[in-house]
């Protein structure tokens, strides 16, 4: 069995699956190791997948799944962070995750889950108040988010605030 199908089978699982599964069960499962599992997680995610990680185990959030997942590149600083974020909240959003392309390490994604402005403003201010640094900053300022709009129209608005704060790229 190839990564393909073991990821496609992963999906199928965690579809049906009440309950959480976890990576030594599909590892166990598929005759792999635990860490190819944990990749493949990673991989799932990259490509659209709101899979979530909890104590027992991985859970494919099926609100998500089930919603219309679009994906929006856009490229800035520091500087426009919260504009950018609270554009998608703003039109009644939730921003899933945000993914770069490193040159060196691949695809890496980190989960977001903001669907207010306090979840924005809670997250400035960490990255105002520490020395990390958010993960567009691999990238020079270009990255992707996945997000789930509440309509079409919502998702238009999105791509025109974006257009008009300058960091817009392409969206799906």
């Amino acid at each position: 069995m190839n990564g393909e199908e073991r990821r496609s089978l992963i999906i199928s699982r965690l579809g049906q699956s009440d309950l959480p599964v976890s990576a030594s069960k599909f590892a166990e499962e598929f005759s792999v190791t635990r860490q190819i599992v944990v990749a493949d997680i990673a991989l799932l995610r990259a490509s659209g997948y709101s899979i979530r990680a909890e104590r027992r185990g991985y859970v494919l959030d099926r609100q998500i799944h089930n919603g219309e997942l679009r994906r929006v590149v856009v490229k800035h600083g520091a500087e426009e962070l919260r504009e950018e974020l609270y554009a998608f909240v703003d039109n009644g959003a939730k921003i899933l995750d945000v993914i770069v392309d490193h040159a060196i390490y691949g695809t890496i994604s980190a989960q977001l889950n903001f669907s207010t402005r306090y979840d924005v403003d809670c997250f400035v201010e960490k990255v105002a108040t520490t020395d990390a640094k958010p993960l567009s900053m691999l990238t020079e300022g270009l990255h992707i988010h996945t997000f789930i709009p509440p309509n079409q129209d919502a998702f238009e608005r999105i791509i025109k605030k974006l257009t008009e704060l300058g960091v817009y790229i392409e969206s799906n």
